[in-house]
């Protein structure tokens, strides 16, 4: 009988240790239940012709077509002694050439005659302004006896393409597949019979056999509609169990005393909170006066006033007897907290010193650069409870930070951390304190459900009274240098009129960032391949040229951190005019006078970014502008995302946007976790129902049976999809 492989087999005895280890390296394929959910892309049908029209796109990319051969030559070069095949291919929607040098002419010169039809898969490359795939490997479709298998198959199926690699092509993954498949009726189905039933979807295995070997269009949708709710509900399980089990932890409930430091404090402010502040506010010092600690995610666009709403809920445990501490990604961002909040706080923020208020308490800051006295003194102010706040960055882990009683942590632009550190910070309470996660990236409601799943959202989508419009441009340098020289003469009215700018480079330009190992690009490539500009160049020729006689200076993040710390203070102060800048001034930095911002090489910068730098300008009275530049083509994609942050404001929508245009294993940030996304099927933006559904069916079952002991199958699906650095990284790194 033949040998049927477990599911939790390594490919190693299936397949032999040659094709396994291709697959664990390239494609992180281990196990025979790895390569069942490894899914096709698309499916090839005969007389389907597989559009050769859009292999522009894909340059230097691995690709599978399915085509007819025109025509093929052999011709020689170096006087008759090298031999070149060329053969050309066509599906109607377009022709590509394909190459074969030396020895390697006679085989395919044999098989590919005229009218035959084959797959072939190679790599996208350029040559003379064409397009061609250079010794692609092929698999004849028809024809003489020894092809008669896969002629059968070309005739009577679908043809599957998988993802595919340069050392295993789609169709030899098909016959790994094969080898594994039998073993797809010992899948243990993660769904609970009531659920599949319930919304009529086929069993695991009927799906895994339909999504590899589909006999028709419909089987692929039955598949598909079975495995994506695999994805989602096992997903959404794990996050519910994250809230059940944080549900059933001790905390310390900090409610605000009357007459305290936080209504001290709300008596001083200057203006009105927004109805959105009073409300998030609200929501916060409701879960902080329950015994058992809050989860929450704070989203609010750029300039919502995010830090106050942060700063009342760290008043409020300050005031019940606790402390709070909030961890910057940078330094830069750690030290302007630290200026606004005790600028914010006044005498409250000078508890035990002289001139403080009797109410008040000192807020700290404690970041990797700062001298022996000063950390000596904030660590002692820290375990001694003589400091209620403290402002810092990863320092703030460091095992000998200890304090008095840790009550709240909350977590700026959490995306930049890892796990890791923020468990590191929330252990060091003598129960686990109160978490608010904060974030000026506007994330979609799937997203949100998807990634910060174990969090409550609460989402600030009012700006404060004050702040100003923000107007957006694209700068196409290329095409139209005059709109570049005009850029800078806006930027010269802003500085006259007493305003600041600044101006943001992709890149420093030290020497240490310099793209290594660069060729030499052709005409048409230059744009897309030349160095991305850089800001000590930049800085350099401004202040020879269109900024001539303005004070312009440099910010980035390799600078000692002092002197970033002098530059932006002497920014903020209004004494520098133009700061050029990378992407460290992204968040958080708050500088009212500055009105524009012009941005080179806007095109590398994603979406999401673009709106955040954006958010730095028009925090005062004065309205913002910020400029586009890019010398990308109209007609390109990346043009097209410029297009879209400047006609919409809202972040929300461009979030949608950016989620659209980038694969969707970066939703859950694989890169940062060291493990491959789980999302094979399901598409967070296109699935919102089925995500909603499955969040809705994981709390239910979760509450009735939190450690699935009726369920088996989930079990071993949480398992397998969700190792445990996984299930930690869920909670968000």
């Amino acid at each position: 009988m033949e040998h049927v492989p477990a599911l939790d087999e390594d490919l190693k005895k299936t397949l032999g240790p040659a094709t396994a280890k291709v697959l664990a390296e390239q494609l992180g394929l281990h196990t025979a239940l790895d390569l069942l959910h490894h899914y096709p892309r698309r499916y090839a049908e005969r007389g389907e012709l597989t559009s050769l029209a859009d292999l522009a796109d894909q340059l230097d990319e691995h690709v599978t077509v399915v085509a007819q051969v025109a025509d093929a030559r052999i011709l020689t070069f170096n006087g008759g002694r090298g031999k070149r095949l060329e053969v050309t291919i066509t599906d109607g929607s377009g022709r590509l050439q394909l190459v074969f040098f030396g020895a390697g002419v006679h085989k395919p010169h044999k098989e590919l005659l005229p009218g035959s039809r084959a797959m072939f898969a190679g790599k996208v490359s350029r040559f003379n302004h064409k397009l061609q795939l250079a010794h692609p490997a092929y698999e004849p479709l028809g024809g003489d006896a020894s092809d008669r298998d896969a002629a059968t198959a070309f005739a009577n199926q679908l043809i599957p393409i998988y993802p595919a690699c340069a050392k295993l092509e789609s169709w030899k993954i098909t016959k790994c597949v094969d080898a594994v498949l039998p073993g797809a009726a010992d899948a243990l189905d993660p769904l609970p019979p009531a659920l599949r039933d319930g919304r009529g979807l086929v069993p695991l295995t009927e799906a895994l056999l339909k999504i590899h070997r589909p006999a028709t269009k419909a089987d692929i949708e039955d598949a598909r509609r079975r495995l994506k709710w695999d994805e989602a509900f096992v997903l959404q399980v794990a996050l519910a169990r994250r809230r059940h089990a944080d549900s059933q932890l001790p905390a310390v409930a900090r409610r605000a005393a009357p007459g305290g430091l936080l209504d001290a404090f709300d008596a001083k402010l200057p203006f009105t909170l927004t109805e959105g502040q009073r409300k998030v506010s609200q929501e916060i010092f409701d879960d902080l006066a329950t015994s058992h600690p809050m989860h929450r995610l704070l989203q609010g666009e750029v300039g919502s006033g995010k830090t106050m709403v942060a700063l009342r809920a760290m008043l409020a445990v300050v005031d019940s007897g606790g402390q709070a501490a909030m961890l910057a990604p940078t330094e830069v961002l750690a030290q302007q907290h630290h200026r606004s909040i005790t600028e914010m706080m006044g005498e409250l923020a000078e508890g035990g010193m002289l001139g403080g208020s009797d109410l008040g308490t000192k807020v700290v800051l404690l970041t990797g650069s700062m001298g022996t006295a000063a950390r000596r003194q904030a660590l002692l102010d820290l375990v001694t409870g003589e400091a209620g706040i403290v402002i810092g960055t990863h320092a703030l882990i460091e095992d000998k930070v200890q304090f008095h009683d840790l009550g709240l942590v909350v977590v700026d632009e959490q995306h930049r951390f890892g796990v890791e550190q923020r468990d590191a910070l929330r252990s060091k309470g003598k129960q686990p304190p109160h978490l608010l996660v904060m974030t000026a990236t506007p994330i979609p409601r799937t997203v949100a459900m998807t990634v910060f799943g174990d969090l409550e959202t609460s989402v600030l989508d009012q700006l404060p009274a004050g702040r100003s419009p923000i107007a957006t441009h694209v700068v196409p340098s290329k095409d139209k240098p005059h709109f570049l020289t005009r850029a800078w003469e806006r930027v010269r009215e802003e500085v006259g009129n007493g305003h600041q700018a600044y101006v943001v480079c992709p890149r420093i330009g030290d020497g240490e960032d310099d793209p290594k190992g660069r060729k030499k690009a052709s005409a048409e490539d230059e744009a897309d391949k030349r160095p991305p500009l850089a800001v000590l160049e930049i800085a350099e020729q401004l202040g020879r040229g269109p900024l001539a006689g303005l004070s312009v200076e440099v910010l980035h993040g390799r600078m000692d951190p002092a002197d970033k710390d002098d530059v932006m203070r002497r920014f903020a102060a209004g004494e520098v005019k133009v700061l050029v800048a990378t992407t460290v001034i992204e968040v958080g930095v708050n500088v009212p006078n500055s009105t524009v911002m012009v941005i080179m090489d806007a095109d590398r910068f994603g979406v999401s970014q673009l709106h955040q730098l954006r958010g730095r300008v028009g925090r005062g009275s004065a309205p913002g502008l910020c400029l586009l530049v890019s010398e990308m083509h109209e007609a390109s994609p990346a043009r097209a995302r410029l297009a879209a942050v400047a006609a919409t404001l809202d972040g929300f929508e461009l979030s949608r946007i950016d989620l659209e245009q980038r694969r969707e294993g970066d939703v859950l940030g694989q890169a940062q976790s060291g493990v491959r996304s789980s999302l094979r099927m399901l598409a967070v933006i296109e699935d919102e129902e089925v995500i909603a559904e499955a969040r809705e069916e994981a709390t239910r079952v979760v509450a009735a049976d939190p450690g699935l002991e009726e369920l088996p199958g989930l079990r071993t699906a949480l398992d397998a999809l969700l190792d445990t650095e996984r299930e930690q990284y869920l909670e968000k790194g």
